[in-house]
């Protein structure tokens, strides 16, 4: 299972980008992802992407089976937040077969941001090349509760 861990610097800029999107600062779609822990049972937060295609949104793990996904898996809710306002939804996880479009949509838009865990997959990458690689970044359909 793909999982990169993230390291300091990251996370400096993902502390920002959270503390921002908490505070009603949205940066392309940013959204602070909260769900109950699959362990502890404790709500657990992170910054996620959220972008639409086909008039759906979707989240899409850049560093591939992360904790954040582990418990949305085990809860199957998660709330996106921006500010004070807040939605419930019910994830659906995306058959690998229907990835490859999606990924590439996404490195569209935050490659600048998180092109560094696409191990070297780019939007104009070849189908083949994201095909292969689409197990490894799961990816949601966010459904309204």
């Amino acid at each position: 299972m793909r999982y990169l861990a993230p390291k300091r610097a990251s996370n400096a800029f993902n502390d920002l980008a959270k503390w921002l999107t908490a505070h009603g600062i949205s940066l392309l779609g940013s959204r602070v992802l909260a769900v109950r822990g699959r362990k502890s049972g404790e709500v657990r937060t992170t910054i996620v992407n959220v972008f639409d295609h086909d008039g759906q949104r979707y989240l899409l793990a850049p560093r591939g089976h992360t904790q954040w996904v582990r418990n949305l898996r085990a809860a199957g809710t998660g709330e996106l937040r921006l500010g004070r306002r807040s939605e419930r939804f019910t994830p659906v996880e995306v058959a690998d077969r229907e990835k490859p479009e999606l990924i590439r949509l996404y490195l569209r838009k935050w490659a600048w941001e998180t092109g560094a865990f696409f191990d070297g997959l780019k939007a104009d990458s070849p189908a083949a090349d994201i095909e292969a690689a689409a197990p490894g970044f799961p990816v949601f359909r966010i459904v309204p509760s």
